[in-house]
């Protein structure tokens, strides 16, 4: 898998927009409304680290688990005088660090970046694989009806701090017989203290998933399925819910 390369050097800047804290809240009482007493989390695809930093503000000891070396580095570099952060490097298919957590996430869809039927099965054990008895796995993704009803379109986004002037378009192409988004990212990346101007793309795949599909995967991992919601509120997914969160527990 090959990205998350150059397009780490700008992430934060492009989702410093993004309310991290309100969605580490929002998994939080999730957490504590299905299992109280939780004081470990294990995030798989946790890039950056910016939930990671928010939910030990919470009161979390958190592990977090990425292939990108870049975006590791951003994470490490926040969490430098951390003691209740680790990370480490690995693909969230197959990294077994032998340790046991209260709660697994997998947030902003990372989920979605596993694209075969044999990814997510491997995705999901690995989660399994790393929960205590009773513990619970929380992730986010593309919800497929609503892709479909609103299919994906071009978007441009434009992001600036004192050191770069960032535009993004983001193109994307509906696979649907795949259940599939792949998505180019055009950057043009302006060194506001240099003056130049570079410009790259980056393609990513994402998976779109239905609940039948997710309920499958959870039989299939020792998983039960206890519960979807539209990602930040409690209300059941629609077709309106782009973005969707399920609670799995360990059986």
């Amino acid at each position: 898998m090959t990205v998350f390369n150059k397009y780490a050097l700008y992430y934060d800047l492009l989702y410093k927009d993004k309310d991290y804290a309100g969605e580490a809240v929002y998994v939080h009482n999730l957490i504590q409304q299905r299992c109280s007493g939780a004081r470990s989390i294990l995030n798989i695809g946790c890039g950056s680290g910016r939930h990671d930093r928010e939910f030990v503000k919470l009161g979390y000891k958190v592990t977090g688990v990425d292939f990108s070396d870049d975006m590791l580095a951003a994470a490490r570099q926040g969490s430098s005088e951390c003691d209740a952060l680790e990370y480490h490097n690995g693909d969230i298919r197959t990294v077994r660090l032998g340790e046991k957590y209260d709660v697994v996430v997998s947030l902003f869809h990372a989920i979605g970046y596993q694209v075969t039927n044999n990814d997510l099965k491997a995705a999901f054990t690995t989660a399994h694989s790393h929960l205590n008895s009773g513990g619970i796995f929380i992730f986010d993704f593309w919800y497929g009806p609503a892709v479909l009803t609103d299919s994906p379109k071009i978007r441009i986004k434009e992001m600036k701090d004192e050191l770069y002037a960032i535009t993004r378009i983001a193109q994307p192409t509906l696979h649907v017989n795949k259940n599939v988004v792949d998505v180019c990212f055009r950057i043009f990346a302006r060194d506001l203290v240099k003056g130049t101007l570079s410009e790259f793309e980056e393609n990513h795949s994402v998976r779109y998933l239905f609940l039948p599909e997710i309920a499958l995967l959870c039989d299939q991992t020792n998983f039960s399925l206890a519960n979807q919601f539209e990602w930040l509120s409690q209300n059941e997914p629609s077709t309106a819910s782009w973005y969707v969160s399920v609670i799995c527990r360990a059986n």
